[in-house]
């Protein structure tokens, strides 16, 4: 885009009022999550709204003809739950100084820890990153608002957000990844004898407790599939959490908007289902959604959830399987430490110099801590032979 062109910020309490033919040209199709079939199933079922305390405020890019050049998933939000950065402390520490840290604005996507771009700049477009960073801190400085907060954003982003000022932040995901394996056996031999023999009984055991699974995806997955999830789903949330945020419309919607995309993995006890894992389909990567379960059984979580994960990226040629956030056990079933980004704009500018110190002291203890964790890999040393 050449040198003094001009754009215009606008915000939108409704992904329809952008569209989807200029949300989806912007927004591409490498990463379902950011896909308007998704943030839309999100917003029509009522997951995201004044309930749940996701208010929708989408940000749309401009240029001087009109054409929407960009776009930010973005939210107003009363509270800092269901998006895996946590900020509660720098909230507290600002509300005990008399400030009011709610509500801000979360460019995210709701209730998922998954990372994938948050800035969707349309081809060609050359939309800059500090374009779209000062229009964002306006529209934060206009509406009286504490903060912009852009979580789980891709690196160039969050180093783009970094060059215009913006407080960054990074975090540690377990991300498996196909090093060109034509088999799950293939790759269980690159690991260390102890580990491989310790997933073999776990998927052994699982197996042997009368368990049968099932892949489905797309118009593959019925509606008592989608009830049965729901029941799953509901289960997960009231152990955990206490508050589903995801209404029971929402999952057959997903279904219906984004068709193959959607791969429901299912476990059997006979005719029953027991329990559930729901994944969404990108250009090269599986990601892991959300999980529930019926009843007790062994190492179930780890085969629906992570091996049966595997099966399908290497079947299907995909390059990594994203499990979520957490979980320091995966390291042993090989999913491995890697940096996720975010990046924050402060408006306050003591509380700004104060999240900045914390940042500086968190930064390299996160760092330190990927390094120790990747000392964990179950994979075979080079030069290692496995038995």
């Amino acid at each position: 885009m050449p040198d003094g062109a001009s754009f215009s910020l606008s915000l939108h309490s409704s992904i329809h009022e952008i569209g989807a033919q200029d949300w989806n040209a912007c927004a591409g199709d490498d990463n379902p999550f950011v896909s308007f079939g998704f943030l839309s199933a999100v917003e029509d079922s009522g997951s995201a709204n004044s309930r749940t305390g996701w208010l929708p405020q989408h940000a749309a890019l401009r240029d001087e003809a009109g054409q929407v050049i960009a776009i930010v998933p973005m939210y107003a939000k009363s509270h800092s739950y269901g998006e895996y950065v946590f900020d509660h402390g720098w909230a507290s520490a600002f509300e005990r100084a008399g400030g009011n840290y709610y509500p801000k604005l979360q460019a995210a996507v709701p209730f998922s820890p998954v990372p994938g771009p948050r800035l969707l700049r349309r081809p060609g477009s050359g939309v800059p990153v500090g374009a779209l960073a000062q229009g964002l801190a306006q529209a934060c400085q206009q509406l009286d608002l504490s903060s912009v907060h852009i979580t789980f954003c891709e690196e160039d982003e969050w180093q783009g957000l970094g060059s215009a000022g913006w407080l960054q932040r990074i975090g540690t995901q377990f991300h498996w990844t196909n090093d060109g394996y034509g088999s799950f056996d293939d790759f269980l031999g690159a690991m260390s004898s102890r580990k491989r023999k310790s997933i073999r009984r776990e998927r052994r055991d699982a197996a042997g407790a009368g368990l049968s699974f099932r892949t489905l995806r797309g118009d593959e997955i019925t509606r008592p599939m989608w009830d049965a999830f729901f029941a799953f789903y509901q289960s997960t949330v009231d152990r955990k959490w206490g508050s589903a945020y995801l209404t029971r419309r929402f999952f057959p919607m997903l279904s219906e908007r984004l068709g193959d995309r959607v791969v429901l993995m299912l476990a059997y006890h006979g005719k029953e289902p027991v329990a559930a894992a729901l994944n969404l389909l990108g250009r090269d990567a599986l990601y892991g959604r959300n999980w529930g379960c019926k009843g007790d059984w062994p190492f179930l979580h780890f085969e629906l959830c992570y091996y049966q994960a595997i099966d399908f990226a290497i079947a299907h040629g995909l390059s990594r399987v994203e499990a979520g956030a957490q979980g320091e056990h995966k390291i042993q079933r090989g999913y491995l430490p890697v940096p996720t980004y975010s990046a924050h704009w402060i408006a306050h500018a003591g509380l700004r110099r104060a999240i900045a110190g914390f940042l500086e002291e968190e930064r390299p203890a996160i760092l330190h801590n990927m390094e120790e964790l990747a000392t964990l890999s179950p994979f075979k040393e080079e030069g290692e032979a496995g038995l």
